[in-house]
């Protein structure tokens, strides 16, 4: 089959589009997925690429993309609830679901857990070997290309909003919302009824934000940021802030807006980790900083079942498998609103 493999460290121009050897025949709980879409992530492929992802614990050669979509072409002899031609799409957390936090339906933070395309190989390629658990059928009218786009960040954005006890009604601040995932975030909170701020400091990124329907598009750092967001509020601040960038410059700003009781959201954090938190006030508003690692198989199925036959992702554009370094080179830029995929077979995706 053909791949995307990277050799070394380094950037775009690392990676190859080559031969590589087919992913062999399913183990018991596994299937093959002839690849139609898969998604380009900013952490989990630009860093593993490059060598700044701490989570990569391998060596290269290695294949990259975690989420992706395709059609069933075999399954393991232990799987039952798919069957070759299912169309599907793989959400890339793979946990063990035997030891006692996946007992306890917490298989986000198992001990063991591997990622598709960080751990184990991955999805920039004509086929996939993955596990059946991972893998969920996308219903009717939602292409493959959409369903790669939804595979991660849909599951996740629709945990983070649940863990912050969205109501109908409440104003969410989503920072970085031109993102994969913040753009995501975005379009599941409006789905469940929430009035919707969202961040970028590209005066275009905010336009196209505002005409996807959010009540406002700032720029966080911009003088005057706090005032507005008190005034589209009535004074009141918003109810949730989810925040996936990790910035220390912009953070002071998105807890000054948080309203008393309210909820900053974490999922990421790419850009840093060392934040500074004022402990006095945080209780004295009893305001809640939570950390959403990924969502679990309860969280992807219900998210399936639920919000994605009623949302669309936003999809900035889809780069050919052969042309993964454009892509890579597109993401780094930083210049896209939404999703950037790979297509690996046409006639699929």
């Amino acid at each position: 089959m053909k791949a995307v493999v990277f050799h070394e460290f380094g950037p775009p121009e690392v990676l190859t589009y080559q031969d590589w050897p087919d992913p062999g025949p399913p183990g018991p709980e596994e299937i093959v997925v002839r690849v139609g879409a898969v998604s380009v992530g900013r952490l989990l492929d630009l860093g593993t690429r490059a060598g700044t992802n701490r989570y990569f614990r391998g060596r290269p050669p290695h294949v990259l993309g975690s989420d992706h979509a395709g059609v069933v072409v075999e399954v393991g002899r232990d799987v039952h609830h798919l069957r070759p031609g299912d169309r599907v799409a793989v959400f890339g957390h793979v946990s063990c679901g035997r030891c006692r936090s996946c007992e306890d339906g917490h298989d986000e933070i198992c001990p063991s857990s591997e990622l598709i395309g960080v751990h184990r190989p991955g999805a920039d390629a004509e086929l996939a070997r993955v596990p059946a658990a991972n893998a969920t059928v996308v219903p009717e009218g939602i292409s493959l290309v959409a369903a790669a786009a939804l595979a991660l960040a849909g599951p996740v954005a629709w945990t983070q909003l649940r863990m912050a006890g969205l109501r109908a009604g409440d104003w969410v601040l989503v920072n970085g919302a031109a993102s994969g995932l913040g753009s995501m975030t975005a379009v599941v909170a409006r789905h469940l009824g929430a009035r919707v701020i969202g961040t970028s400091r590209k005066e275009r990124k905010r336009s196209a934000l505002l005409e996807l329907g959010l009540e406002a598009a700032l720029d966080a750092t911009a003088p005057g940021f706090e005032r507005e967001v008190l005034e589209l509020t009535g004074g009141e601040g918003v109810r949730i802030v989810v925040e996936n960038l990790g910035s220390a410059e912009i953070w002071p700003h998105l807890v000054a807006v948080l309203a008393p009781g309210g909820t900053v959201i974490s999922s990421g954090a790419f850009l840093g980790g060392q934040l500074s938190l004022d402990l006095r006030s945080l209780y004295q508003r009893s305001q809640r900083v939570v950390g959403v690692r990924t969502a679990t198989r309860h969280g992807v199925a219900s998210f399936w079942r639920e919000v994605a036959p009623h949302v669309r992702p936003v999809i900035d554009r889809t780069f050919p498998l052969a042309d993964a370094v454009a892509a890579h080179r597109y993401l780094e830029s930083g210049d896209n609103l939404g999703r950037v995929l790979l297509i690996p077979c046409q006639e699929v995706g």
